[in-house]
């Protein structure tokens, strides 16, 4: 039996965050929102799939996702399986939208919300979680998942194949591991720059004695106030425990290094985004002054908003990146995050994804999983990012104990949200907006 998409349905969905100041950081305060995709078939079955974006221009990627919906509207599930890199390559190299990108913003965002709509539906019809689905494929299925088209400089086929199948052995025993412990996970939840102290010191106490081990607070502003919030977390949470710091691309290169020197004091995990996103050289040098500067017990991490998969090859390249933020729908959905975590593995740098947001939770969980259960095999330095937001919308929420993922087990990518929350939250007719 064929299943056939005959339809796709696009919708602008927001939060209003910003009302609060849950997702206040250095440069962004805005309302999360997700541009979300469902496609509809001819077997019952639909496959849901979105972008996260900040309020307003989240109708700009709605209506990028509809200039590319006749690209899988009347295509079969299967023949779309069968040859994964033509229909990635009918969305991320259209022969005239990719001239909005090239395989970049807006137009690469909504490419990753259709294609993260087909994975969906193919682990719903196969009846796995995502991380399972994946997990289980063959070899050759990944491989041939994969583009690797402008990456063979880092890395190639039969290397990624290598990584592949070395990851089957022992992998049973890994999901039983995650099956009776879950996934390392961190929180952001405390540190978001518009919270007060108050609320910072009362949001950190109630996060460590419900069992997280690893916290991360927003930087980026003036360097006094991030050192006094740096402190008072600190001391909340201890000399053992982790803590993490994001400055959202705010500071120039000198000024990133200027300021770990005065963070250093409380003895980061990392520091996240120090500089543009797009800055290789630069991420590069602060790695390398920040190794320095701690002794190598701080790095840099960094990919939440890296466009493609080229530039997390080239921030492997220079060794700027001590750890790999992936994000699951920054970029071409699940066939392009193969790629960048099949070249983490090449590199030896741990994947810890970037969350948050309004489901990027549900969606990383599975992307974690799979990449230590099927190419990572070590939980050494791998987390993933939590977030205690919005969660409350989808069909199938993340679910954490004492600071961990535990595994999903519905069919599907997480992906669902519930159709009075579509309703609700609808822009710009919903009725919190209107």
């Amino acid at each position: 039996m064929t299943v056939t998409i005959t339809g796709v349905d696009v919708h602008d969905v927001r939060f209003p965050t910003a009302r609060t100041g849950d997702g206040s950081d250095a440069i962004n305060k805005g309302d999360y929102s997700a541009t979300y995709v469902e496609l509809r078939t001819d077997a019952g079955v639909t496959g849901a799939g979105f972008t996260f974006t900040n309020g307003r221009g989240n109708e700009i990627t709605c209506a990028a996702v509809r200039a590319l919906a006749h690209h899988v509207e009347g295509k079969t599930v299967e023949e779309i399986a069968a040859d994964q890199v033509t229909f990635w390559r009918s969305l991320s190299a259209d022969v005239q939208l990719r001239w909005l990108g090239p395989e970049k913003g807006v137009i690469h965002m909504a490419t990753g919300a259709v294609v993260n709509a087909v994975w969906d539906l193919r682990a719903k019809l196969a009846g796995k979680p995502m991380w399972r689905f994946l997990a289980e494929m063959s070899t050759e299925e990944l491989v041939d998942s994969v583009d690797f088209h402008h990456i063979t400089d880092a890395l190639t086929p039969d290397e990624a194949a290598t990584i592949l199948d070395k990851g089957r052995d022992g992998m049973a025993d890994r999901i039983a591991l995650l099956e009776r412990d879950g996934f390392p996970s961190y929180t952001t939840s405390v540190g978001w720059l518009g919270y007060p102290d108050e609320k910072v010191r009362a949001l950190t106490r109630e996060a460590y004695a419900a069992g997280w081990r690893a916290m991360k607070m927003k930087v980026g502003g003036p360097p006094a106030d991030d050192l006094r919030r740096a402190r008072i977390i600190r001391a909340e949470i201890g000399p053992d425990a982790l803590l993490m710091m994001d400055a959202n691309q705010v500071w120039d290169v000198d000024e990133a290094i200027t300021n770990m020197t005065a963070l250093a004091e409380v003895d980061p995990y990392w520091i996240e985004e120090p500089t543009h996103a797009d800055d290789i050289l630069g991420h590069a040098r602060i790695a390398r002054a920040v190794t320095e500067l701690t002794g190598g017990r701080c790095r840099v991490a960094t990919g939440e908003v890296a466009a493609n998969r080229v530039i997390f090859k080239q921030l492997l390249q220079a060794e700027a990146i001590g750890v790999m933020q992936i994000d699951s729908c920054r970029v071409g959905g699940v066939n392009e995050v193969l790629a960048e975590i099949l070249m983490a593995a090449k590199f030896g740098v741990p994947i810890c994804p970037h969350s948050g947001g309004v489901g990027l939770c549900e969606y990383v969980q599975h992307l974690a999983i799979f990449d230590y259960l099927r190419v990572g095999t070590s939980l050494d330095g791998r987390m993933v990012e939590y977030v205690d937001h919005l969660h409350e919308h989808f069909v199938d929420p993340v679910r954490t104990r004492e600071g961990r993922y535990l595994l999903p087990t519905e069919a599907g990518y997480s992906a669902t949200m519930k159709p009075e929350s579509i309703a609700e939250f609808r822009f710009p007719d919903g009725p919190v907006w209107r």
